[in-house]
């Protein structure tokens, strides 16, 4: 499909989405939703793709949902309510991110607000320049966060500082973000995209198949107990076994050689 709200481009190991909506401040609207998940379908098949980055501009990685699409007639509040988990592209969007099976990294630079902050959330690898602010203002607007910020945001710092940021709105520098482990690295203004590309560059040297059960270990065993965690953890190690990327890294290390792995 064509793109209006974001630019797709190709790097060495990286699909990289740009949400490109200036003039709003790369505002998130239903057809951003729908863009974002189109894109990052076809990158999921590709096995040239190792990771999804997403990236903003100078000013804003992206300041949330776009409130001028909060339209609803008084008689249809009922309606919305019933849709949300099906019609609403927004909440999918988000849906569809935590459960891509490649690594998911946010680059990001000025403004991350909102809905920007919770897709950052829902991603994997977070990486902030200077001058970042972060934040879930919603509270400010007679809302609260709707795309995953009650969820994310308490297990990733805890609660009681989760329900101050979400309680008082207040926007956090960078520097304090990766204080709270909420991103996990913070580099000279400008240098965020150059990190993540950094970042999947060493990912792409291993097997993508490792990478790929590593993140459905973590993420499945999150709403785990720690017996259940493990079993599953053991399950997928032991389903590698039948991977040709198993025995071509044991070989490889024997013979003291980069492995080339090919993903089966």
């Amino acid at each position: 499909m064509a793109y209006e709200d974001i630019i797709v481009e190709r790097s060495e190991h990286a699909l990289e989405i740009t949400l490109n909506r200036p003039d709003k401040l790369n505002a998130m609207r239903e057809q951003t939703a729908v863009e974002i998940m189109d894109a990052m379908d076809g990158a999921e098949r590709d096995r040239k793709i190792v990771a999804v980055i997403f990236r903003g501009s100078d000013r804003a990685f992206c300041t949330g949902v776009d409130t001028s699409e909060f339209k609803e007639k008084p008689e249809e509040r009922f309606d919305i309510y019933r849709a949300r988990k099906r019609t609403r592209k927004m909440g999918a969007m988000m849906r569809f991110v935590v459960n891509y099976t490649k690594p998911v990294v946010s680059a990001i630079e000025g403004l991350a607000l909102g809905g920007g902050l919770e897709l950052a959330m829902f991603g994997d690898i977070v990486v902030c320049g200077e001058g970042a602010e972060l934040g879930l203002p919603e509270a400010r607007l007679g809302l609260m966060p709707g795309g995953g910020g009650t969820q994310n945001l308490p297990r990733l710092i805890g609660a009681p500082l989760a329900k101050e940021l979400m309680w008082t709105g207040r926007r956090i520098p960078a520097a304090e973000a990766k204080a709270y482990r909420l991103c996990n690295h913070v580099v000279p203004k400008g240098q965020a995209m150059e990190k993540a590309r950094e970042i999947v560059g060493q990912i792409a040297k291993n097997s993508q198949l490792s990478v790929m059960v590593v993140k459905q270990a973590v993420n499945r065993g999150l709403d785990m107990s720690l017996a259940n965690g493990v079993a599953t953890e053991a399950d997928l190690f032991y389903l590698l076994t039948f991977s040709d990327d198993r025995e071509e890294g044991l070989e490889a290390f024997r013979e003291k050689r980069k492995p080339n792995f090919k993903g089966s």
